[in-house]
């Protein structure tokens, strides 16, 4: 028998639901520097059948689990085979909620990796650095320059 999650945005979700909790080599830029961090996250269905296909990734590790286990009410207990010094990423519980949908609708996804169980046969790269906390700034150098005629009615 499955255990409602008492919470008001998911009621369709239990605590045994399937999910995968990855853990994903990032970076923040502080003070004109830029630090390597280590930030546990879900990750959906889709992305996970598109990381196993041999993408590079930020991912080093995933483990499939339950919700009930990353969810413990209030708390967020560290998943096993995790390192004490990753911290878990803005938005998890949403997010959490988020990818247990998908594996609920895409039931054989489940099978990629079995309940329990780590994978870390990921193309692992940090190439192209996942910054977290970036900011975007437009300046007038960005407008690109039209042709003349671009509104004209000719």
């Amino acid at each position: 028998m499955t255990t409602a999650i008492s919470y008001p945005n998911a009621p369709d979700l239990a605590t045994d639901d399937y999910i995968v909790i990855g853990l994903a080599t990032c970076f923040v830029k502080e003070d004109g520097e830029v630090y390597q961090i280590e930030v546990i996250e879900p990750i959906p269905s889709a992305a996970l059948e598109a990381l196993l296909k041999g993408i590079p990734t930020s991912y080093k590790l995933a483990h499939a689990t339950t919700l009930g286990s990353v969810l413990d009410g209030d708390s967020q207990p560290l998943p096993d085979g995790f390192p004490e010094s990753a911290q878990f990423g803005e938005e998890f519980v949403p997010r959490a909620f988020a990818a247990a949908r998908t594996y609920k609708r895409r039931e054989s996804a489940k099978s990629l990796i079995p309940l329990g169980t780590n994978y870390a046969e990921f193309k692992y790269s940090i190439e192209r650095k996942r910054v977290l906390n970036a900011a975007r700034v437009v300046t007038k150098e960005d407008n690109v320059k039209q042709h003349s005629h671009t509104h004209k009615v000719l």
